[in-house]
């Protein structure tokens, strides 16, 4: 993205896909000096995930793709914290990480092209839903299916990849599936594999 260098939001677990919202509850004070910055400047901030083998680390080393969200609604409360929602706009590629004063990190991003919008094939779009809700059942939640079923392709396929607690590498591989039918074929391999283990909830993979 040319111009202002976009704020990095490094958070293991937690992609951003467009059309989509991700609400976040900030309270460590380099991210609450983020937050601050960005309503001053243009309300946006890259998330992104840390690499695996480096998240627990202070600086740790980053994926290259990410999702520009843009702060669409914003609590701020008293002791400094804020509750806000993002909007996913699209997704980038970091160009160059830039050395900042500021305690949270930034870079110059390049926005990737958007997926061309091709509906699945019914067939596909029904045994995502089939898979969807064994998953939900091995899961214990609770989905208002109805909903589901009037949610347009890509919303539904984006919502399983960005809320569906599998690992760091899988949601990174899933942010960058080239298109909309190949973040679907990952899904249902995932969903699959994890809920053909015969040992049930223990060996679940958690939300970060």
């Amino acid at each position: 993205m040319a111009g202002r260098p976009t704020p990095l939001f490094p958070l293991p677990g937690a992609i951003l896909l467009p059309g989509l919202s991700l609400p976040l509850h900030i309270f460590e004070p380099r991210y609450r000096a983020m937050i601050g910055h960005a309503l001053a400047t243009d309300r946006r901030i890259g998330m992104v995930q840390p690499r695996e083998a480096a998240a627990k680390q202070s600086r740790p080393a980053l994926y290259d793709i990410g999702g520009l969200g843009r702060i669409a609604d914003v609590e701020a409360l008293e002791d400094g914290r804020y509750n806000i929602l993002l909007e996913g706009e699209g997704l980038f590629r970091i160009a160059r990480e830039i050395d900042v004063t500021t305690p949270f990190r930034q870079a110059e991003v390049e926005m990737l092209a958007e997926e061309a919008d091709v509906p699945l094939a019914p067939a596909t779009r029904a045994a995502l839903e089939n898979e969807a809700k064994r998953f939900a059942i091995w899961l214990g939640y609770r989905v208002d299916w109805d909903g589901v079923a009037q949610l347009d392709d890509q919303s539904f396929v984006n919502a399983i990849a960005q809320v569906a607690p599998f690992d760091l590498a899988v949601k990174q591989a899933l942010l960058e599936a080239g298109s909309m039918a190949a973040r679907a074929e990952l899904e249902m391999q995932m969903m699959r594999f994890m809920t053909s283990r015969r040992d049930g909830g223990g060996d679940r993979v958690t939300l970060q």
